[in-house]
């Protein structure tokens, strides 16, 4: 297993519960970030739909907006003049609302235009005065209208960016964390196997070596035990053996010294068959 596929981990049980918990989090992590990203691209696609329908609603509102003016000038005359001298305060004042998406704080601008009205309620009074109203209710729409485009434009690359990140981070755990992590428990696993594999053998051989041990103790007890009960045995010579003191022949009978003097069993022979019994 490739060292780069991996990420560098003592192969302990300790490691394997961590590695276990990381992979855990990884995984709920990428589910919740799938979530988050299906909810941010549902909310991206509304919001789509609606910057489309609001600049074309916009399109149509501007020309609207300038014919009014137009004909407002051509009835009135120039009243920009007086337009300018009316405002004493801003008319239009931008409120901003954040809305809350699955985790991604979105800018929401709407339009404050109370006091639009009492502003420029004596615009064009001396005459053209209803087409002066005309023209500043279109271009109050018009104004609303961009402020709707603006909000929905930022919304919308807010988003972008945000689906963007978010699919990154998936990719990251789906291609890159979650496989590491999967192939470092897979040689954390390995490389515990083949330790408890070599403990087992090692077991095994002490036990061997202990047994072994044991049979030559035995053995030597044995080897040991013929030797004393052969020296305190009595030495009869081969001469008297053939006849008696009162010149008889001999029952023709072993002599106690030969008949103490047994072999030995063969402790090597049950040594090597106990080898071969542990080694099977």
């Amino acid at each position: 297993m490739s060292s780069t596929n991996k990420y560098p981990a003592l192969p302990s049980r300790m490691s394997l519960i961590a590695f276990k918990t990381r992979l855990k989090g990884a995984v709920k992590g990428h589910s919740l970030l799938k979530k988050k990203a299906d909810a941010l691209v549902m909310r991206y696609r509304l919001i789509m739909s609606e910057l489309r329908l609001a600049k074309l609603d916009a399109t149509q509102l501007v020309k609207d907006a300038h014919f009014t003016v137009t004909s407002a000038t051509f009835i009135a005359g120039d009243i920009s003049f007086a337009v300018q001298e009316s405002l004493k305060i801003q008319p239009y004042k931008m409120l901003l609302h954040v809305d809350n998406v699955a985790g991604v704080q979105i800018p929401t601008l709407r339009a404050n235009n109370d006091e639009a009205e009492v502003v420029n309620a004596l615009a064009g009074l001396g005459k053209g005065g209803e087409q002066v109203k005309v023209a500043r209710k279109t271009f109050r729409e018009t104004i609303s209208q961009l402020i709707k485009i603006a909000s929905l434009q930022t919304a919308w690359i807010t988003l972008d960016i945000a689906i963007k990140v978010t699919n990154r981070r998936v990719n990251a755990l789906e291609k890159v964390v979650i496989p590491r992590v999967q192939n470092t428990l897979d040689y954390i696993g390995s490389e515990l196997d083949e330790l408890e594999r070599e403990e087992f053998f090692r077991l095994k051989m002490v036990q061997k070596k202990k047994k072994i041990l044991a049979l030559k103790k035995k053995a030597e007890l044995i080897r040991a035990q013929a030797k004393l009960e052969a020296a305190s045995a009595p030495v009869v010579s081969d001469n008297t053996s053939s006849y008696s003191p009162a010149g008889k022949k001999g029952n023709g009978k072993a002599s106690p010294a030969r008949a103490a003097t047994k072999p030995a069993p063969n402790i090597l022979q049950q040594e090597d068959e106990d080898e071969d019994e542990i080694v099977a």
